[in-house]
């Protein structure tokens, strides 16, 4: 099944035989002090910046509507994000991962996400589409 927005995976993730966890990153768009004029101007445009981890969450594929009902209850927490990384973790035999492996695998995605290292995740934009980075 390709994944071209998050009610996409949603579905995916309900169909696995095995329970599932999603696991979310969000991220904003940040500049570095150091930056160039022209890095200043295409940030301001909406371009560039690097992507730091504001806040993670998990969910099964059960608690979730869609898209739009997981934007806004991120909005609780107060913190904007521009890019929202999400990975599925699967249960064995029946049961779903336990609260510490999610928590585990949620710190081992940050230091992924904050070291570049994005292989092995879903972004999505704000608008719950999959995100392409060139």
């Amino acid at each position: 099944m390709e994944i071209s927005n998050f009610d996409d995976l949603l579905a995916a993730a309900r169909q696995q035989e095995h329970p599932q966890r999603l696991l979310f990153v969000f991220t904003q768009a940040e500049l570095d002090p150091d930056s160039s004029e022209a890095q200043r101007r295409d940030f301001e445009a909406g371009h560039g910046g690097a992507l730091v981890p504001v806040m993670t969450a998990d969910k099964t594929p059960e608690e979730l509507v869609d898209f739009a009902t997981m934007e806004q209850e991120s909005r609780q927490f107060g913190k904007p994000w521009a890019v929202v990384f999400v990975a599925a973790l699967s249960g064995r035999a029946g049961v779903a991962p336990g609260d510490d492996e999610v928590a585990q695998v949620l710190t081992r995605m940050t230091d992924a996400i904050k070291a570049g290292e994005l292989a092995g995740f879903i972004p999505f934009d704000r608008e719950g589409h999959t995100v392409v980075f060139a």
